[in-house]
């Protein structure tokens, strides 16, 4: 049997898009992941062959175009990357595909973008660094509103996952972390804002109107399967006008996915596991963030202690995404290559 792993949240930054991170780490900590996210077929895929990992899908590192507050620009920029990442992926595509990035600024412009990526560059779905900033830089524009509404049908009819990952906060939306910068960014602020995000989607009533989309969340989930109880519990003592037709829960067990990245903790995945069951969780590393060996060496383990059983590990490991990604399809088109 094979048991090769495929991974599904991992990153790289064409010129343009690089440097959007660089005041998230200390000068010499960026210089290092700056030459990894650019190092797609020497580093990832050295570090790839050395921990049995068969396929990475690429996608651009946070915030990419998310943070370029001008439309127009966000646009252009967004074409640029994924045109980059299309050739990133004919050079092998028997180990890599591409999450498509869109300008969410520009809700039309965004469903044109992913319809042109899916259907003429093959990817496997979509990858939004979280809220958008449009048109000021203190600004923070999220997916639930009515506008986004025409995209969300788009990716509905494309059958193609939506894979929210989390993004720098601006200050002005975390005022109560002023004074406690350690517990910014990938630390603690992008899981609030990121769970935050995934509640105002379920509760908006998209999944009512398109109850097909398929969304991914990282690090197996942003706390949520912890949480969704308790939501629910509130909201049925105090719904407030909640447009959702059914608990918050039926959506987050039925049009999630959640993925291993970033979150390298037994129980956290046992728990995931308990409340959304092995048919969507799916093993991803958060490269080059996180090491590619402490994730396999980790979930490997699993395996070896027999932690899940073999069969529920060859789901998360790679069962789970040919399926969701129909990369069967992207196989048969490498093996012509």
């Amino acid at each position: 049997m094979n048991l090769s792993k495929i991974a599904v949240e991992e990153h790289m930054a064409p010129a343009g898009t690089l440097d959007q991170a660089a005041d998230r780490f200390e000068p010499e900590a960026w210089r290092k992941l700056s030459n990894a996210l650019m190092d797609i077929h020497g580093q990832l895929l050295s570090d790839m062959d050395a921990s049995d990992v068969e396929m990475s899908v690429l996608s651009l590192n946070s915030p990419g175009i998310q943070s370029i507050t001008d439309r127009k620009k966000a646009v252009e920029v967004a074409k640029r990357s994924n045109d980059v990442l299309a050739e990133q992926v004919a050079k092998n595509p028997k180990r890599f595909q591409a999450f498509a990035a869109v300008p969410m600024q520009d809700p039309e412009a965004a469903s044109r973008e992913l319809v042109r990526c899916v259907k003429e560059l093959g990817f496997r779905g979509v990858l939004v660094n979280g809220f958008s900033q449009i048109d000021t830089e203190d600004s923070a524009v999220y997916y639930d509103r009515p506008q986004f509404w025409d995209f969300w049908a788009t990716v509905e009819s494309l059958d193609v996952p939506f894979y929210l990952h989390p993004r720098e906060v601006l200050p002005s939306q975390m005022t109560f972390l002023e004074d406690h910068p350690w517990l910014g960014n990938s630390t603690w602020a992008f899981t609030v804002d990121t769970a935050t995000h995934a509640l105002m989607l379920m509760s908006s009533g998209i999944f009512d109107k398109y109850p097909k989309l398929n969304v991914i969340l990282g690090h197996l989930g942003e706390t949520l399967p912890f949480l969704m109880w308790r939501v629910d519990n509130r909201l049925r003592k105090t719904p407030k006008g909640c447009p959702a037709k059914r608990p918050l829960n039926d959506y987050f067990q039925n049009n999630f996915y959640l993925t291993t990245s970033g979150q390298f903790c037994t129980q956290s995945l046992l728990n995931s596991i308990a409340w959304i069951g092995t048919d969507r969780v799916l093993f991803s590393v958060d490269y080059p963030f996180e090491k590619v060996s402490d994730a396999t060496n980790w979930f490997d383990n699993l395996k070896a202690t027999n932690t899940i059983s073999e069969a529920d590990w060859v789901k998360l490991a790679r069962g789970n995404a040919e399926k969701l990604l129909k990369l069967g399809a992207a196989k048969q088109t490498a093996a012509s290559v």
